[in-house]
């Protein structure tokens, strides 16, 4: 069974086909895509792809993704979740992004919080790594803000556009919160 979490402003529900839209939407953005390591999405069959790997990444327990969704309203805003989920290993890398539309308004930090909490005390996780971009500035104020460390950088690990970027590692431990 999916879970559906809820935050002050937010619903963080199970992603479906209805969403290849909103999905479309973030994932089309070259400013989404700038920081995220694939290539910009280009029609709604690529959007409709997303959506299906995201069901079999959770049906397959590689990793979870919620769609990010203001109470009140229809459509999602954009997508958090954990990827490389190893429960063995009681870890998990955290990856989330929204549409600019929505960025500057504090629902990205409300989605991490929410994401956080659920991985250590559902999914028994002990520890919550983020790879990230140095250029991302937002993206790494945020996760400082939430209480990850820096741990070190990573260069030449993401390519975007066919160029090389270093990027950062940063992790949150269940037990140093």
């Amino acid at each position: 069974m999916f879970p559906t979490l809820e935050t002050e402003r937010l619903v963080l529900r199970e992603i479906s086909r209805d969403d290849a839209e909103g999905i479309f939407a973030c994932f089309s953005n070259e400013n989404v895509t700038q920081y995220y390591g694939q290539d910009t999405l280009e029609n709604m069959e690529q959007a409709k792809a997303f959506v299906d790997f995201f069901a079999n990444s959770f049906k397959e327990k590689r990793g979870i993704r919620w769609g990010i969704e203001i109470k009140g309203t229809k459509g999602i805003i954009g997508t958090i979740g954990f990827n490389a989920w190893s429960p063995k290993h009681k870890r998990a890398e955290i990856g989330y992004e929204i549409h600019p539309n929505q960025w500057r308004q504090g629902y990205t930090f409300e989605a991490v919080s929410k994401v956080i909490e659920y991985g250590f005390s559902e999914f028994g996780l002990t520890r919550i790594g983020a790879v990230v971009f140095t250029d991302n500035e937002a993206s790494n104020k945020l996760l400082t803000k939430v209480g990850f460390l820096k741990e070190g950088v990573l260069r030449d690990y993401m390519y975007q556009n066919e160029d090389a970027y270093d990027t950062y590692v940063y992790s949150l431990l269940k037990y140093n919160r």
